[in-house]
């Protein structure tokens, strides 16, 4: 797995066949045997069984989208976009028209299949070796630098803060005082850049941050409490509605991973390997 601020890949166990519901934009690869998915309000048992599951080896999910994806191999590769950091009308035709499978002849569909697959072989031979940056991860994955979104300086400066310190407990009040908005002008103008209310995209934040952990030894309290949750309890809920598994099925399903990237939990991991 490689992880920064922006982006995420993932190459390994799919885990449990239940609903997730991530807050970013997510594209799904299969790595050999096409994967299925249901999307939306297939995924939730709302439609009839016989229209939920569609098989594909290229499939694309937006934000805070519930969804369930299976694989006969059980692996499967994923990239996920921060939506706050893309301009959602410039990025690719796939992604814009697609909620679920994307068509194999689609133009661009069997190119980035090949992309990514590719991109995942050279990750795992040259990944501890390069500097890979948003920019450059785009161009890899995409074969193009995804267009960044253009955003009100205030909430911008609210977004770093989050994007950097996702434990932090600060509140949408002390956001909206710390840009000089009224709590009501600021939700709405939050959701307005944003594209999702504040208390969505910190709940995601949070369990997004919860990657930078997976490898470590630790009691999964110590992580709840690290990660900014106040107990466990909310700390499993949250998990659970996110990534459709417990905290424990995630870390079990993780011994074996490598966590590439610039974040600095993942640097202090590579550094301590590379003195053993």
């Amino acid at each position: 797995m490689w992880l920064n601020n922006d982006r995420v890949f993932y190459a390994g166990l799919l885990g449990a066949m239940s609903v997730r519901t991530m807050g970013g934009w997510l594209v799904y690869v299969s790595l050999g045997a096409p994967i299925r998915i249901a999307a939306g309000d297939a995924a939730l048992g709302v439609l009839p069984a016989d229209t939920v599951w569609q098989s594909t080896d290229l499939a694309v999910v937006p934000p805070y989208t519930p969804h369930r994806v299976v694989c006969d191999e059980r692996l499967i590769c994923s990239i996920t976009v921060e939506p706050e950091t893309v301009d959602d009308a410039a990025l690719p035709d796939f992604m814009r028209f697609h909620a679920g499978a994307v068509p194999g002849g689609w133009p661009g569909a069997a190119q980035t299949v090949q992309r990514v697959r590719a991109a995942h072989t050279w990750l795992r031979t040259h990944g501890r070796d390069i500097d890979l940056q948003t920019t450059s991860f785009d161009e890899c994955f995409f074969g193009q630098r995804l267009a960044p979104r253009q955003l009100d300086p205030r909430i911008a400066s609210v977004l770093e803060e989050i994007r950097n310190d996702p434990s932090r407990t600060t509140t949408a009040q002390d956001c909206a005082k710390a840009v000089g908005l009224s709590f009501s002008r600021f939700l709405h103008l939050f959701k307005d850049e944003v594209g999702t209310p504040f208390r969505s995209l910190r709940t995601w934040k949070r369990a997004r941050s919860l990657l930078h952990h997976v490898t470590r030894e630790a009691n999964l309290v110590h992580v709840a409490l690290d990660t900014g949750y106040p107990d466990s309890t909310h700390f499993s809920h949250s998990i659970r509605h996110v990534y459709g598994l417990k905290p424990s099925e995630l870390f079990a399903g993780s011994r074996q991973l490598t966590v590439l990237g610039d974040s600095p939990a993942a640097r202090a991991a590579q550094q301590a390997e590379r003195w053993c």
